[in-house]
C-alpha cells in the first residue's frame, strides 16, 4: 500500500442508489445534488457554477470537475484560467448590496497527480476571468440567466506588474487595469485573443 493513485473519477448520472438503506427508503445521487446545490446564489456554489459557466463558453465542460488542481481550467493550447466570482447579491439577509472584491492570493500548487506541493508562491494560471453576476434584486436573480453576468478577462502578467502581492482586487482596481469586459457570448472570442500572450 506505498502507491496509491488517484481515483479515477467516472461521471454519475443521478440515479445511482444509496446501499445499505433500511425501512424501506430508497436515496439517490440526485437527491443528495439537490440538497447540496440548490442554492446557486451561495458563496460556494456560485464560485463552482462560474467555474462550469467560463468551462462551458470554452467547450471544456465535458469530463469531471477536479477541485485541487493548482488552477481551474486547461484548455487544449495550454492555457491555464484561474476563475473568481463575486456577486452583489447573497443568500442572507442584507442591509446593503455587497462591495465586488475578488480573491487574488499568490498560492502554493500542488499536484493533484503526485500529491506534490510547489515551493513558489504564485498565481498559478496564465489569465484570470472574473465573473460577477451583477444582478441586483433579489426577487429575480437567477445565476443560471447568462444575461445576468459579466466576465473581466486580464492576464496574471498585468496582475504582476500592478499588485504583486495583493491578496485581493476590487472591482473599481480591475477596472482601471484595462481588463477585456464581456458578456458569455464572446467570452470565449475574449480569452481566445489572450492566449498567445498568457500561456505558461
Amino acid at each position: 500500500m506505498n502507491n496509491l493513485p488517484p481515483i479515477k473519477v467516472i461521471i454519475k448520472t443521478g440515479d445511482e442508489k444509496f446501499l445499505g438503506i433500511c425501512d424501506g427508503q430508497l436515496l439517490t445521487l440526485k437527491e443528495f445534488w439537490q440538497w447540496l446545490a440548490s442554492d446557486l446564489v451561495s458563496n460556494a456554489t456560485r464560485g463552482i457554477l462560474a467555474e462550469y459557466i467560463v468551462a462551458a463558453a470554452l467547450g471544456l465542460n465535458q469530463g469531471v470537475r477536479y477541485e485541487w488542481n493548482a488552477y481551474d481550467l486547461k484548455t487544449e493550447t495550454g492555457l491555464k484560467i484561474e476563475v473568481k466570482s463575486a456577486a452583489y447579491i447573497q443568500s442572507w439577509y442584507q442591509r446593503t448590496l455587497s462591495k465586488i472584491t475578488f480573491g487574488i492570493r499568490p498560492t502554493l500548487a500542488w499536484d493533484y497527480e503526485t500529491n506534490r506541493q510547489g515551493k513558489e508562491k504564485k498565481r498559478q494560471a496564465g489569465i484570470y476571468v472574473f465573473c460577477l453576476l451583477h444582478h441586483k434584486n433579489k426577487e429575480t436573480i437567477n445565476p443560471m440567466d447568462l444575461s445576468q453576468w459579466t466576465f473581466y478577462v486580464i492576464s496574471t502578467k498585468k496582475l504582476e506588474n500592478a499588485c504583486p502581492e495583493a491578496k485581493s482586487i476590487t472591482l473599481g482596481r480591475l477596472k482601471k487595469l484595462n481588463s477585456k469586459e464581456c458578456r458569455f457570448d464572446t467570452l470565449k472570442e475574449t480569452i481566445t485573443a489572450h492566449v498567445g500572450w498568457a500561456i505558461k
